[in-house]
């Protein structure tokens, strides 16, 4: 149980370092969705859909600790933004697309927050 525990916090050490990273990503191709869109925006939004992916993945095999002291992400909540993010994508409108990218900002923003807040502890 305690190997399972120190993976999990080592996965939110990772996940804490790169959601900085992606955070301004997402915030970078908003700006390019919702008009200012380059050559290789739908390569960059390629990448950081997989980001994004790779955090629900830690995610859910953290969520267990991540909430154990306190709820700090609501499932319901992340499953409910991811819906409404992976329906613009399908829609590939790009102002759909900054749209639920700019609404699941917080969501990720607090998932980082928490890992880092746990890494500390």
């Amino acid at each position: 149980m305690e190997d399972l525990r120190a993976q999990q916090i080592e996965a939110l050490e990772v996940l804490g370092d790169y959601n900085e990273r992606l955070m301004k990503s997402i915030h970078s191709v908003i700006k390019e969705l919702d008009g200012d869109r380059k050559e290789d925006t739908d390569q960059f939004l390629d990448e950081i859909i997989k980001g994004i992916n790779w955090e629900i993945g830690i995610l859910n095999g953290t969520m267990e600790l991540i909430n154990e002291k306190e709820e700090r992400i609501k499932k319901e909540d992340m499953n409910s933004g991811i819906l409404k993010l992976s329906k613009a994508l399908e829609g590939k409108v790009d102002k759909e697309m900054a749209k639920a990218l700019e609404e699941a900002l917080p969501m990720f923003e607090e998932l980082g927050k928490a890992a880092k807040e746990i890494v500390a502890m």
